[in-house]
């Protein structure tokens, strides 16, 4: 991906087109910033994850969801600070393996 998003004096704004259509070519939906971060929606085999941070290397943060309305709905809500919302059963990164604590009690 490359740099070519539209930018404010805070940082880029929104996805640049080109980079949007390579990650939708890959299965990513619903590509968006959040907190200066690229996340998007993609299944996987049994869950869909909300991914953080997506770059030409990877991602940085997964959170999986069972089911992907979950995923899409705290993807929308979601500002970028903290854990998104909804019941995401696991996050997951390098060094991370976190269970959403709202789901352990």
């Amino acid at each position: 991906m490359n740099s070519g998003q539209a930018r404010t004096q805070s940082g880029p704004r929104e996805v640049a087109a080109q980079d949007r259509a390579l990650l939708e070519a890959q299965g990513y939906r619903h590509v968006t910033l959040r907190g200066g971060r690229v996340c998007a929606v993609k299944g996987f085999v049994f869950t869909t994850a909300l991914l953080v941070g997506i770059d030409p290397f990877g991602y940085t943060l997964r959170y999986c969801y069972e089911h992907a309305a979950e995923a899409e709905a705290a993807l929308a809500g979601w500002d970028g600070t903290g854990h998104p919302g909804g019941p995401w059963i696991k996050c997951k990164g390098a060094g991370v393996e976190l269970l959403n604590p709202l789901l352990s009690s």
